[in-house]
């Protein structure tokens, strides 16, 4: 197996072609089991995750699970010895005073989206905010656009949050609940509206519901085609389906895009290596985010 170092105080390893013979091992006593926490779980955390297992010889498993009980679910984590868990909507406030350890990354936005079991301890992390404030970075959004951000749940949090740190500053939260709306807005000097109006011009859109998501709202558009008609940039945080009606609203009207399915790959690589303290590549967590979706 080729290895390298990764010189960081994490000394985690980095893989560069690290490849397993064979098949992913045959479930056995000793393999470590990592989930997921969702209400409409998906399966491209499940691909994700046991690809890199199979293509890197761990002997993990992965799992998603819809708790009927979210308590008993976190209690489970720590009694069964479950390595980690990634907790999706709409769970990532909700498990916060079910977790010992909160790592800075989940206390800056009050917002958990992973969970790591060391020795019955469980320590909540985020990794949402670095890989929205990845996205903004890379698609070189200029931080004076206006923008309309619809949600105000845990990811909204950390999309609120990344750009704010990211120097945004024209930001209207979109929030029919108007007291978790207004308090987001309020924690990072943004604004509020229940509704927006088809005479916006926010340069930007980015849709943090379960709009477009698969299930009851698949076929929900969470913007109007005159609000993605004026902007220049559409972001949707749902990542199935990958096409979501906004993204192919967006993709019509010729307009730059970011999906769900670029947050997905980044937070769940950093889910990754906190679970196994493995490095992948980046050759494969391309080919495990493909692979997630075929």
């Amino acid at each position: 197996m080729a290895a390298t170092r990764y010189g960081t105080s994490c000394n985690l390893i980095v893989v560069q072609d690290l490849r397993h013979n064979g098949c992913m091992p045959i479930l056995n006593k000793d393999m470590t089991l990592c989930i997921s926490l969702a209400a409409r779980p998906s399966n491209i955390g499940t691909r994700f995750h046991n690809y890199l297992y199979d293509a890197l010889g761990l002997n993990f498993v992965y799992k998603a699970f819809a708790p009927v009980d979210l308590a008993q679910a976190v209690a489970g984590i720590r009694g069964l010895g479950i390595r980690g868990a990634a907790v999706s909507m709409p769970y990532k406030e909700d498990v916060i005073a079910l977790i010992d350890v909160m790592d800075a990354s989940a206390t800056a936005i009050d917002s958990v989206n992973t969970i790591v079991n060391t020795d019955g301890v469980l320590t909540a992390y985020n990794t949402d905010y670095l890989a929205i404030a990845r996205l903004l970075a890379t698609n070189a959004i200029d931080p004076a656009t206006t923008v309309l951000l619809r949600g105000s749940g845990g990811m909204a949090k950390a999309v609120a949050a990344a750009m704010h740190d990211a120097g945004f500053a024209h930001v209207t939260i979109v929030a029919r609940n108007e007291e978790r709306g207004r308090a987001l807005a309020a924690l990072y000097g943004f604004s509020w509206l229940a509704e927006v109006s088809d005479a916006s011009d926010a340069g930007m859109l980015i849709n943090v519901t379960p709009l477009g998501m698969s299930g009851a709202d698949e076929l929900v558009q969470s913007f109007s085609d005159s609000l993605v008609n004026a902007a220049q940039v559409v972001f949707d945080v749902v990542a199935l389906p990958a096409e979501t009606p906004l993204i192919k609203a967006a993709r019509a009207a010729g307009k730059h895009v970011i999906t769900g399915a670029e947050v997905i790959a980044i937070q769940a690589e950093e889910q990754f290596v906190l679970y196994t303290g493995v490095r992948p590549s980046p050759e494969l967590v391309r080919e495990a985010s493909e692979f997630s979706r075929s």
